[in-house]
Order: structure tokens, then C-alpha cells, then sequence
């Protein structure tokens, strides 16, 4: 019997009992959507911390930091736990005061009807192609696991994730987040347990790694080239649904910032588990050809019989913890913010819950047929991420600061940084992030400037001022 395989069932099977049992919770929009809006500081600080907490932080930062020293992880962990951080401090408690249900509705109460669709069409493809991805990871985690093809694997952990989001709505979302959460911290935790001990503990592990490699801001690039390596997670993933959800569904503003802080740190503590054995590995693995199998290479040196089912549940947990967010995210913005208003959100609750419910599957379908597109998937996730990221940071940003510029001027930042991204990837720019970032900045603060001479009217004033005149 292949107990690896049987571990991990039982551990899908376990998610998917809880995500049909909190069904009984919901009963209105905001139970599905946000929780109820009643997230206390645990929950809150564990659904940020997993939800963040992707396969590519525990694979793909070892990995890049196994290649390039700790400058590697920039971006994973420490341009994100950033942006927690940042979010938690400046961001969190504005947002909450605003009631909004989604980041969408606060573009149409700054700006306009037609920026709030503008914005949904820009965001919720990325969060569909990212789930994806974390749906192939998924199935290749268990085809790795038993004798199933890949195909099927994929299949099989497809219709677990939209099986319990749909059903289940944020509720199963944080539930499920609090066990996946602790998952990682136990299976990471004991990987790098194992690795130190077998090798006289970690000041032991440590003490070959070359001191060039411990420099975060080194690397072969230029200065801009390293702002772009922190730029796209900090600025690109600050405002995404994901996070912005959990602030909502947060019960007051100060469990809102507290669960960004305390989930930053969190997932900058757990995030290091992978940056100690990159920088380890080179010495304990040397010559890697693909340096992301290094996590699983050690589990499978380090970890035996129960212990490894712990590792390959950890993985799973960042994986569930990714696919289910993005899910709910894209849900939420297409059912609340392009068809309900179709209605003029005169539905009843039961009738809004539905249509979120129906988004999930339509979207879990769509990702699900991403992921059996194989190797392009992970490109598409890469490029998704970037795609109207930069337009639309300057877009929410300027909404949650003292009024300046309007509709025209959001229009401007979108389309300017999306047009510049895609420039620069077509003509391979090295610095395409920043250079989309800036165009988007310059574009929204020239535009605000002239309505504000006079030539914008009462174009120039927010949706709720314009009202007011």
C-alpha cells in the first residue's frame, strides 16, 4: 500500500468534509463572500498567512535562492511579507471603514461605474490563470505520490478545490487556511529539523555558505533591475482581492491590521525555512540541473514514512491555500461586480449566493483547462501577474488618497501601464515593471493635474462629489 498516497487522501478528504460542513453558515452574501465579516484576530492572521503562502514560496524560493544566494528571495519571502506588512500599516483600517465588498467598489466610489468593469476584466483573468497553475501542482504532487497518470491527478485535485470553495465560500476558505496553516509550519518545520540534525544543527548547516551569498541587494544586474525584483511583489500584490477579502471579512479595523502584521511576520518566520536550506543546499546537493526540486530532494533524504506524508501535506496545504483564494477572488469580483449590477443588486441573498457559487465552477472548469495545458501554464502565470498590475496599483492608490484626478485619470494609468508592460515585453526591456509603473504614475498625475486647471468639469471630482454638485 502506498501510504504516502493514503496520507494524503485522508488529508483532501478532510478538506472537503469541512467545506461541505460550514455551508450550514451561510445565508447571505457577505457570510459567502467575506466570512460574515466576523474574522477575529486568529483566523484572520492564519487565512492571510496560508492564502499568501504559495507552492512557488516553499519550491520556487529555495530554488532561487539555491541559484543565486539570497538575493534570490527578494521576491519570495521578502518582498511579500513586505507587502503584508505594508498593507497592515498604511492600507488595512481605510479600507475596512469603507464597507466595501470587494477592491472593485472602491473604483466605483472613487471613479465610476465603467472603471469599477474596467478593473474586474483586468484582474480576475490573473487570479483564474494563477489558480491554474496551483491546480497542475497539485495533481503533479499526487501523480509524484502513486500511480496515477498526470492527467488524472490533476483531474482528481480539480474537482476537490471547486468541490469545497464552491460549497463552502470564505468559511471553508479560513477554516481550512487555519489547518493548511499549520500543515506547513509542522511539515517545513521538520524538514529543516531533520536536514540540521543530520548535519551537527543549524549554526553547522549554515557555516559553509559562502558570505557573497548571504547579500540580499547583490546580484548581476543593475540597481533598477533589483527594484524591479521587489517592485512586482510588493506594488503588483498589494491591493490584490486576495488580501483585500480578508481585510473585509476582518470584525473591526484593528483585528484588519493586526491580522496583516501579525500574517506578515508569520509568513516571513516560515518563508526563511526555505531560504536557509537554498542557501544550505548548494553544499549539502551541489550541482542541481533544476534547482526547485531541491525541497523534495531533502524530503526524500531526510524524512521517512510519516514524516514525509507531513512534508507532502505541507505542499498540498500551500497549494489548496492558493487555488481556493484565487478561485473566490475571481468569483467575487464577476458575481458582485458585473452581474448583480445587472439586477441593480435587487436579488435575494439565496439568488446572489447561487451566482457566486456558479462563478467558482465556471472558473474552477476554466482553470482546470489551463492546467492540463501543461508547461505554458506556468508562463501564463508569470505574465498574468504583471498584466495591468502597475495601472491598476496607481489606480487604487490614488482612490484611498486625498482626491485628485477622475475617472479620466484612472483610464489613463490602466491603459498607459498596460500599453508600456506590453511594450516592454515585447522589445525586452529588462526593467518592463518599473518602466509600467512609472508611465502609469506619470499618466495619472499629468491628466488629475489638467482637470484640475478647469478642464476636466465636474469630470475632475470623485463619483460621490460629482453626486453632491
Amino acid at each position: 500500500m502506498n501510504w504516502t498516497l493514503a496520507g494524503i487522501a485522508a488529508y483532501i478528504l478532510a478538506q472537503l468534509i469541512i467545506g461541505m460542513l460550514v455551508t450550514r453558515r451561510i445565508a447571505t452574501e457577505d457570510d459567502y463572500l467575506l466570512a460574515g465579516r466576523n474574522l477575529g484576530p486568529g483566523l484572520g492572521t492564519f487565512t492571510i498567512f496560508a492564502t499568501w503562502f504559495g507552492a512557488e514560496t516553499c519550491i520556487g524560493a529555495a530554488g532561487s535562492v539555491y541559484s543565486s544566494g539570497l538575493s534570490g528571495g527578494s521576491s519570495d519571502p521578502f518582498g511579500y511579507a513586505l507587502c503584508l506588512f505594508l498593507m497592515g500599516a498604511l492600507f488595512a483600517v481605510p479600507l475596512w471603514h469603507r464597507g466595501l465588498t470587494t477592491l472593485a467598489d472602491l473604483i466605483r466610489q472613487r471613479y465610476s461605474a465603467g472603471m469599477e468593469r474596467i478593473v474586474v476584466l483586468l484582474a480576475a483573468p490573473g487570479s483564474i490563470i494563477w489558480a491554474g497553475a496551483q491546480i497542475r501542482a497539485f495533481g503533479q504532487v499526487i501523480a509524484a505520490s502513486s500511480e496515477f497518470d498526470v492527467e488524472l491527478a490533476i483531474s482528481a485535485a480539480a474537482l476537490v478545490v471547486i468541490t469545497y470553495t464552491a460549497y463552502g465560500g470564505m468559511y471553508a476558505d479560513v477554516v481550512t487556511d487555519l489547518i493548511q496553516g499549520v500543515a506547513l509550519i509542522l511539515g517545513l518545520g521538520l524538514l529543516l529539523y531533520a536536514v540540521a540534525d543530520a548535519h551537527g544543527g543549524l549554526a553547522a548547516l549554515l557555516e559553509p555558505v559562502d558570505p557573497a551569498r548571504w547579500n540580499l541587494f547583490s546580484g548581476d544586474g543593475s540597481w533598477l533591475q533589483t527594484l524591479e525584483s521587489w517592485a512586482v511583489p510588493v506594488t503588483g500584490s498589494l491591493f490584490a482581492q486576495e488580501v483585500i477579502a480578508r481585510v473585509l471579512a476582518s470584525r473591526s479595523p484593528r483585528v484588519a491590521r493586526g491580522a496583516c502584521l501579525l500574517g506578515g511576520i508569520l509568513y516571513l518566520a516560515v518563508g526563511l525555512i526555505p531560504v536557509i536550506l537554498g542557501l544550505s543546499g548548494v553544499h549539502l546537493i551541489p550541482g542541481m540541473t533544476h534547482p526547485e526540486q531541491l525541497l523534495p530532494t531533502l524530503a526524500q533524504q531526510h524524512l521517512p514514512g510519516i514524516l514525509y506524508v507531513l512534508f507532502a501535506g505541507a505542499l498540498i496545504s500551500a497549494i489548496l491555500s492558493t487555488v481556493d483564494s484565487a478561485l473566490l477572488a475571481a468569483s467575487a469580483l464577476v458575481s458582485h461586480n458585473l452581474i448583480l449590477p445587472l439586477w441593480g443588486h435587487r436579488l435575494p441573498e439565496s439568488a446572489k449566493i447561487r451566482i457566486a457559487r456558479y462563478c467558482v465552477a465556471v472558473f474552477g472548469v476554466i482553470a482546470y483547462l489551463l492546467a492540463l495545458s501543461a508547461d505554458s501554464v506556468h508562463d501564463m502565470a508569470e505574465q498574468a501577474s504583471g498584466f495591468g498590475g502597475a495601472g491598476l496599483f496607481v489606480a487604487i492608490l490614488f482612490a484611498l488618497l486625498p482626491p485628485l484626478g477622475s475617472a479620466k485619470a484612472a483610464g489613463a494609468a490602466l491603459s498607459t501601464g498596460i500599453g508600456s508592460w506590453i511594450l516592454g515585453n515585447l522589445w525586452e526591456w529588462r526593467t518592463p515593471y518599473i518602466v509600467s509603473l512609472g508611465s502609469a504614475a506619470t499618466a495619472f498625475l499629468l491628466t488629475g493635474w489638467w482637470e484640475s486647471r478647469g478642464a476636466g468639469g465636474l469630470e475632475s471630482l470623485p463619483v460621490e462629489q460629482q453626486e453632491e454638485a
